[in-house]
């Protein structure tokens, strides 16, 4: 039988892990403590190990994990490691309690529900902590009690009665829980299954993880994880435990609480990127930088300038984020994420598509939005009637029939078409917002474009010229 053994002492490769459990979809909230061990894996040239805990049999689904895996791929939350899935490993973790329990470290326990219940009952009457008593706990010259007919025995980890447990948190400072306030945690369900903290042990250990960075709802779980680890023979690895990521409602995010799948957000039409940037500054900072690439963050992430208090997810806020990235961005690289959404809508777009995005993207927050406007170029268009009315009146309408003539032979390039609507302008005695916002309602569907001249060149002349002339009656 092969236990976990503490490794010599030498300067360790930084190793961190993400290991979410499929019993809900991914939201934001759970892939920023994806995000940060990530980027300190990679900053630190380490390994990132991505495992799946999924031993809550009736919660778990393959539908939750397909949106974990789907959700890091989109964010490029690569894993040098894994997946491995917990209940692949339920052997290892049966080898390990055999182990405790030999060495006398764990024991069964056959207290009954009914008597687990009324134990608590009376704690609790009397003001105390509510905690197994350690009636099962094997002791020198103590007689343990019969076992209840019928009862299986869980396993419980004996654990230390005296002294404290402390560690240093990178983010919460220096942390002391006294062993007295911890009772005898049961690390074997009656079945035999293994308990979460106990496997989480074996993992880390096996996995020979250096720091663990997770939501700070784990650290009433750190101080028994820590003294398994040391029953183990093992070094506990650094823990880094981040605030909670609250909702705009200023509730904790979560699926019940309306927060949507990370994929959701990829299917909006924001960027990888861009969600990276603004999910690491949901904890982390550096200076007063809003706007930065991967590269750069992986360049400046640490440790030391984690948070200590609760960050507030605000949507505004990310499409501002999302819609800088966007305009960083070449038309050439955003056209084939237009396409995606295009090709949704059974639209199949041309070479023209890269230049369109180019003229539009400095409107838009999203690649959905980017798609929105290249449509119009592909797809008919459907003016709202209050725009018509507002702006396709008597006085542009003759206006609008002769840029059309003019158009008909002009070069179709926007210093062509910029020479058509001169004349039309000088002609009529109007001014640009008379003539373009009409022929933009009319061509586009909306009063307000880019230059008109820009916009009328990316179009095919005849469907520019058709939807000039087709002003309603």
């Amino acid at each position: 039988m092969t236990e976990p053994t503490a490794t010599p002492s030498q300067p360790q490769r930084v190793r961190t892990r993400f290991a979410p459990s499929p019993t809900g979809f991914i939201h934001l909230g759970n892939i920023r403590s994806a995000l940060y061990p990530w980027a300190y894996a990679r900053a630190q040239h380490g390994d990132f190990i991505l495992r799946i805990e999924d031993t809550d049999l009736e919660r778990s689904t393959q539908a939750a994990v397909d949106v974990i895996l789907e959700g890091m791929a989109w964010l490029g939350l690569d894993h040098d490691e894994g997946p491995y899935y917990q209940m692949q490993r339920m052997a290892r973790y049966r080898e390990v309690l055999a182990g405790l329990v030999e060495r006398g470290l764990a024991y069964p326990c056959c207290m009954a529900q009914q008597e687990l219940d009324a134990l608590r009952e009376r704690q609790l009457a009397a003001k105390q902590k509510p905690r197994y008593d350690g009636a099962w706990r094997p002791e020198p010259g103590k007689t343990l009690p019969s076992a209840p007919p019928g009862v299986k025995p869980v396993l419980r980890f004996r654990n230390p009665q005296d002294g404290v447990v402390a560690w240093d948190d990178k983010v919460k400072g220096h942390i002391e829980i006294s062993n007295a306030e911890l009772d005898d945690l049961v690390i074997a369900r009656p079945d035999g299954t293994p308990t979460y903290n106990f496997c989480v042990v074996v993992d880390d250990i096996d996995m020979r993880i250096t720091h663990v960075i997770r939501g700070d709802d784990h650290v009433n779980n750190t101080p028994r994880q820590i003294n398994i680890f040391r029953a183990l023979g093992c070094p506990p690895p650094v823990y880094a435990h981040l605030p909670t990521v609250l909702n705009e409602q200023g509730e904790k995010m979560s699926k019940r609480n309306g927060a949507k799948p990370v994929t959701q957000y990829r299917d909006e039409g924001f960027l990888p990127d861009a969600m990276l940037n603004y999910l690491a500054r949901l904890g982390w900072s550096h200076g007063d930088d809003e706007i930065f690439s991967r590269a750069q963050f992986l360049q400046w992430f640490d440790l030391d300038h984690l948070g200590r208090s609760a960050a507030q997810f605000d949507e505004a806020k990310l499409r501002w984020v999302n819609a800088q990235h966007l305009k960083s961005m070449t038309g050439a690289a955003l056209a084939p994420l237009a396409v995606q959404h295009l090709a949704r809508r059974g639209i199949n777009a041309d070479e023209r598509l890269p230049a369109i995005c180019e003229l539009f993207k400095d409107r838009c927050e999203t690649t959905v939005q980017l798609a929105n406007w290249a449509q119009a170029f592909y797809a008919d268009v459907h003016p709202l009637a209050e725009d018509i009315a507002k702006h396709v009146i008597a006085t542009a309408r003759p206006a609008l029939a002769q840029l059309a003539s003019l158009l008909e032979s002009a070069p179709w390039d926007a210093p062509g078409i910029a020479a058509a609507i001169k004349a039309t302008l000088a002609a009529h005695g109007l001014n640009m917002p008379q003539l373009a916002m009409p022929a933009r309602v009319l061509v586009m569907g909306a009063p307000q474009t880019p230059s008109l001249d820009a916009v009328l060149a990316l179009h095919r002349r005849e469907t520019a010229l058709a939807r000039l002339r087709s002003i309603p009656a």
